[in-house]
């Protein structure tokens, strides 16, 4: 079964990270969605929405993911950035060729933790193209997939972000069977 985990930071997009956690859960047995917040407190996201985690970041890490999805919105995409934890993650399941993803303003996140170098990337307008990161090559695309390194543009895109996920997890099929429940 794949497993995936989304860190939630206070400030995060709720309309994200509620999508993501819904939709890849929606793919049944075959995904295992596990939700950690920085610490042990409900997350408060950027509409003042209260997510529960499942568990705490420092319990996740004890555990083997096949991919980290970080939602976007701010603060809590600088929170996720601000979060040593986060980053060494990152660059462990980057150097074991797991899948990276970001929505929003948290590819951020994934251009200081060094997984951006000669990829393609796409994020919420002006936060990427102000980073100066002329290795870079920036895309408007709703998502943007480049080798284990997947990102989207924010809460518009959510929905297509998390079925490529669904897809690249579990396969077309069961991204299909998903998004046909869901009337799109």
């Amino acid at each position: 079964m794949a497993s995936v985990l989304i860190p939630l930071a206070q400030g995060c997009e709720e309309l994200e990270a509620v999508t993501l956690i819904d939709l890849l859960r929606r793919a049944g047995a075959g995904i295992q969605v596990v939700t950690a917040g920085l610490d042990e407190h409900p997350v408060r996201g950027s509409r003042g929405t209260v997510l529960v985690p499942d568990t705490t970041l420092d319990h996740a890490l004890h555990q083997a993911f096949d991919m980290i999805a970080l939602p976007g919105g701010q603060p809590g995409a600088n929170n996720l950035n601000a979060d040593a934890r986060i980053h060494t993650l990152l660059k462990k399941m980057a150097a074991q060729n797991q899948y990276t993803a970001a929505i929003c303003a948290a590819p951020l996140v994934l251009a200081n933790a060094g997984l951006l170098h000669g990829k393609h990337a796409t994020s919420f307008p002006g936060v990427l193209d102000k980073m100066n990161l002329p290795d870079v090559t920036l895309q408007t695309a709703p998502v943007v997939q480049d080798g284990k390194v997947i990102t989207s543009r924010g809460p518009g895109t959510a929905m297509d972000f998390a079925l490529t996920l669904i897809e690249l997890l579990v396969g077309r099929a069961k991204r299909d069977e998903v998004e046909a429940g869901l009337v799109r």
